[in-house]
């Protein structure tokens, strides 16, 4: 049984997922909410707060409200409910179609669209669109949660993405993910100026060993990766606009990499600095340019989407600094 801070509040169930995280020095005075939001990047914010609510979530064995201040040291606990099977619901939402045809569908995705139902995001998703406008004709290899995704950007990523119609070309791009044949670069703007034009991250990449939600460099048995990045523009004498291209596709891996070598993306509170002087709303970071072999053609095409605004009045900000 819980600890009570309401009188409705639920019994956790020793069945239910239980995620431990230990609260680092940056998150010192941070509120609950606000910090499980920023670890755990596949729930929203409202939905936290319903769980917060139900008494879900506890530091140092203590159920507490959203607006609990953490101290540095802490351990939280947060009991996931049990899952319930979603029922996906096409919807009329807007998405910007670069390119179809009878195989793929290539997606220029805005900042703050959710790529397919997770907790707290069951519906306004990339997912919710896509089964508006084409109904079952969506690959299924992924099964009734992700029909047509064969890969994912970050929600506050912006940029190409491809989804597939059928399980052919699904297959034979997901082997080409596999290889590390696709080629995807992006643009990001980054903390801190570069000395040199062109450089390379290799970095092993996997869970941090502290927060579940969020990827490390170095990890030990983490997985193979390795970023390219060439300086395009070194900005007002501490930021810096480069081009990242990527050689493996692991989860988080240019935020991580180039985190790494202190040059955290700008507006990533999760990889760099929970500071925000441009008021952002997530990371700098854009997927320019993705080609591959076309599944059915076998001839290499390229799709590209342009900056966003957000991006193009950031730079022409810096610029003039």
């Amino acid at each position: 049984m819980i600890n009570p801070i309401d009188d409705d509040l639920i019994e956790v169930s020793d069945q239910e997922e239980n995620i431990e995280l230990l609260v680092e020095d940056e998150y010192d005075k941070e509120r609950i909410d606000k910090y499980l939001t920023s670890l755990l990047d596949d729930m929203s914010r409202s939905y936290i707060q319903k769980i917060i609510g139900e008494g879900r979530v506890f530091v140092d064995g203590k159920a507490v409200k959203s607006n609990f201040r953490l101290v540095s040291g802490q351990t939280v606990n947060l009991y996931l409910p049990e899952p319930k099977e979603l029922v996906i619901t096409p919807e009329d939402l807007s998405i910007d179609i670069i390119y179809e045809d009878e195989d793929i569908i290539v997606i220029n995705k805005h900042k703050g669209l959710v790529v397919h139902p997770a907790p707290g995001h069951e519906s306004g998703t990339l997912v919710n669109a896509l089964l508006y406008r084409y109904g079952d004709n969506l690959s299924s290899i992924n099964g009734i949660l992700r029909p047509g995704i064969v890969h994912r950007i970050d929600r506050d990523t912006t940029g190409v993405i491809i989804a597939c119609k059928n399980d052919y070309s699904h297959q034979s791009i997901a082997q080409q993910l596999k290889e590390h044949s696709i080629t995807r670069r992006y643009q990001a703007i980054v903390y801190n100026t570069f000395k040199t034009d062109r450089g390379r991250v290799e970095a092993t990449i996997g869970r941090h060993p502290k927060d579940r939600k969020k990827m490390a460099a170095g990890v030990k048995n983490g997985k193979y990766a390795a970023t390219n990045y060439r300086l395009i523009e070194n900005l007002a004498g501490k930021y810096a606009y480069v081009e990242c291209e990527l050689e493996t596709g692991r989860t988080h891996q240019i935020r991580v990499h180039m985190a790494s070598i202190n040059h955290p993306i700008l507006g990533d509170s999760v990889y760099g600095s929970d500071k925000n002087p441009f008021h952002l709303e997530g990371q700098a970071l854009h997927a320019g340019v993705l080609g591959l072999i076309h599944p059915r053609t076998k001839e290499y095409v390229e799709f590209s989407a342009p900056l966003p605004d957000y991006f193009t009045d950031l730079l022409e900000k810096l610029r003039r600094q």
